[in-house]
């Protein structure tokens, strides 16, 4: 019965970061270690007030960063470099995912709020580099973060795809809104869920409901 409702779904769009790798990976971790360490050198506050203006500007902007642009005019090449920064020595190669995604019919992107360079970092690791046609950072939306809607016609009107045919699978489930605002099948994958009107459906495996979909 799931099946039946991707059955007209021929662009698959996957967020990165605890979507593509498992959440116990627990890189974000050292993500938001990196960018505490950036506001704290750059803004020159102590940790505490660093940690407090990274999850407020997630919170009201979507992104640290987009807060960070928003406050303080930061250049945010710099900063992508120095939050991704990290070791991906403990990820592990899927090549049941990479398959799995492959089998999908159509087309398939990343779509990440991090940046591309450290998408195909990851994707590199994960053994998943060869089953995506295309890899979309947040510079290739202006910077702009989902769940901005406008964040999200960028990075779609530059792939060419169309939202009524195509599926989002994303860990946040405030990124989904837009998308199922615009039409499309939203997947929400966390461990736990979070059942709301804009979540189609929910999955802690992102492998095992691709399996649920394939013939």
């Amino acid at each position: 019965m799931v099946a039946d409702r991707f059955s007209h779904v021929r662009g698959w769009v996957f967020d990165l970061d605890n979507t593509l790798y498992p959440p116990s990976a627990r890189l974000f971790d050292q993500i938001e270690r990196r960018m505490t360490d950036w506001v704290m050198t750059e803004l020159r506050v102590v940790q505490a007030e660093a940690d407090r203006l990274r999850r407020h500007y997630w919170r009201t902007y979507g992104t640290t960063l987009a807060g960070l642009m928003a406050e303080h005019g930061v250049d945010p090449v710099p900063y992508l470099s120095h939050v991704h920064d990290i070791s991906l020595d403990h990820l592990e190669q899927d090549m049941i995912l990479a398959a799995r995604i492959r089998a999908l019919p159509g087309r398939k992107i990343v779509y990440t709020n991090g940046c591309a360079p450290y998408a195909e970092r990851v994707l590199a690791a994960r053994g998943l580099s060869s089953v995506f046609d295309a890899v979309y950072g947040v510079e290739h939306a202006g910077y702009r973060p989902k769940p901005e809607r406008g964040a999200f016609e960028a990075v779609f009107a530059a792939d060419r795809l169309a939202p009524d045919t195509a599926a989002m699978f994303e860990d946040d489930s405030r990124n989904l809104v837009e998308p199922h605002a615009m039409g499309m099948q939203t997947v929400h994958v966390a461990p736990e869920a979070m059942p709301a009107r804009h979540i189609h459906h929910h999955t802690p495996d992102l492998s095992d409901f691709l399996a649920g979909l394939l013939p």
